[in-house]
């Protein structure tokens, strides 16, 4: 049976005690694993993924053809949608309602 490259290998308890050095380094480079005990899969053990910096530079251009925001209009439009008061019973009129 073969494996797709993005699947994760899996691999026993005994394999994870035994070979846990070169599981490790695997791990480092960027391979997943599934942890099976007596053939049940019982964990998934996958790298994090490391943060990559991005200069602003390139942030600004990959952001250059977003339309700016007119804030007073999303927050009226939010104001209109969203109830600010979500605790309140929305039955009882409070005295800004009027206006």
């Amino acid at each position: 049976m073969t494996r797709h490259l993005d699947e994760p290998r899996h691999i026993t308890q005994r394999e994870m005690r035994n070979d846990s050095a070169a599981i490790f380094r695997a791990i480092e480079d960027g391979e997943s694993f599934v942890l099976t005990r007596n053939g049940t899969p019982i964990a998934q053990v996958i790298p994090i993924r490391k943060r990559t910096f991005v200069p602003r530079d390139d942030v600004l251009r990959a952001f250059a053809h977003v339309p700016e925001i007119d804030y007073a209009q999303m927050r009226a439009e939010m104001d209109e949608f969203i109830n600010q008061y979500p605790r309140e019973d929305p039955w009882v009129r409070r005295d800004d309602d009027d206006e």
